[in-house]
């Protein structure tokens, strides 16, 4: 298999267009064309992430965190991104993320954290948007219908889920008087003309549009083709930040900490809870990652407990003085980590036995020593 029919796949599943506007998704390093038969998955890029993967022969390292989320000058062995990326090249290791992309999509981190806790009937926490589409409309001569069809499908317009070459064709009159300077296809210069038309309606992705306008400027039959590209209403989805469930069996916020816990892969950091711990727990908000920029829509949702990571003192206090539900810092890379298998098997179902993946070992939460006591009791 080539790269680009992986990196396909995860834009498949992750799309892009759900990432946030300042996050960096896709593709690091890397030549499309280039054999991928093993996959190594780790949460962050890191050098030790990168030796793991370069050791055991993998041909990508696909990672959640982008290993350039902020834009660099140089990539001298002096820094370790200069180290990374020489390395990752030394070694023909192309390297991928998906980042925030993944957290809102379905089969990505904050489904597999609401799993991984047994929560049930899940619902986004904070929905995103459905994917934004655009319409191309054009109209052609009855003749040339099918021809300009194909080459927007082949461009990328029509696709609705799992169907392709999705079009509306429609039947009416065009009218136009070519120019003194004009080459007509149909008519001639100077002399109105009346033209049996075929409308045709598509959609496309906003990525799509330089590519799906090529297509029909090269397709079209007329000199000057007119076409109306429009802006579709996004409505909601299903997919969206974090989510929303419920426990199979109510218990104490002691032991729903306790249950997280052992739910989620070890770190040094631990799991810290916040609020009484006789709070009967049943219903249960997760984010994985940073989630204190969320604590309202963890309020509004009407949770008994909110599950994230890197709270702050403040925040947190102030949150609960106000009566929100109970809160759980279980770290930012357990939280996250459990996509990690998630991604790796989703890989294994699409490619089969051409592809092996393998799921990093190696704890790279930025916490090494936890000292202290237990104050949950």
């Amino acid at each position: 298999m080539r790269l680009a029919d992986i990196t396909a796949f995860l834009d498949e599943i992750y799309p892009p267009a759900l990432a946030e506007s300042w996050d960096s998704v896709g593709l690091i390093s890397g030549d499309p064309d280039q054999p991928v038969r093993r996959i190594h998955l780790a949460l962050d890029p890191t050098e030790q992430t990168l030796g793991e993967a370069i050791a055991r022969g993998a041909d990508l390292l696909l990672t959640h965190h982008p290993l350039l989320l902020k834009g660099i000058s140089q990539v001298a062995s002096t820094t370790s991104k200069g180290r990374i990326l020489r390395s990752a090249i030394k070694a023909d290791c192309a390297m991928f993320n998906a980042h925030t992309n993944a957290d809102r999509a379905r089969n990505g981190v904050n489904d597999a954290l609401a799993d991984r806790l047994g929560l049930r009937a899940t619902t986004p926490l904070v929905p995103a948007e459905e994917l934004r589409l655009e319409k191309v409309v054009t109209y052609v001569p009855h003749a040339d219908a099918a021809t300009v069809v194909d080459a927007l499908a082949a461009a990328g317009a029509g696709q609705l889920g799992d169907y392709s070459r999705c079009a509306f064709l429609s039947i009416g009159t065009g009218t136009f008087t070519p120019g003194e300077r004009a080459h007509p296809a149909i008519g001639t210069p100077g002399a109105a003309e009346v033209v049996g038309e075929t409308r045709i309606e598509m959609v496309l992705a906003p990525h799509r549009r330089a590519a799906v306008l090529a297509a029909l400027r090269t397709a079209h039959p007329y000199e000057q083709p007119a076409f109306d590209l429009l802006a579709m209403v996004p409505l909601p989805t299903d997919q969206g930040l974090g989510r929303v469930g419920e426990l199979e069996t109510p218990v104490t916020f002691r032991e729903f900490c306790a249950h997280v816990a052992a739910a989620l892969p070890a770190a040094p950091v631990g799991v810290r809870g916040a609020g009484d711990p006789d709070r009967r727990i049943a219903r249960v908000a997760v984010l994985g990652g940073a989630g204190d920029g969320h604590l309202g829509d963890a309020a509004r949702a009407g949770v008994d407990a909110y599950v994230t990571a890197d709270l702050r003192h403040h925040p947190a206090g102030e949150h609960l003085a106000d009566g929100g539900p109970a809160l759980v810092d279980a770290g930012h890379w357990a939280t996250e980590a459990t996509w990690l298998p998630v991604a790796a098997r989703l890989l294994r179902e699409r490619f089969g036995s051409e592809l092996t993946c393998e799921v990093s070992d190696l704890v790279t939460d930025p916490w090494t020593v936890c000292a202290g006591r237990d104050s949950v009791r």
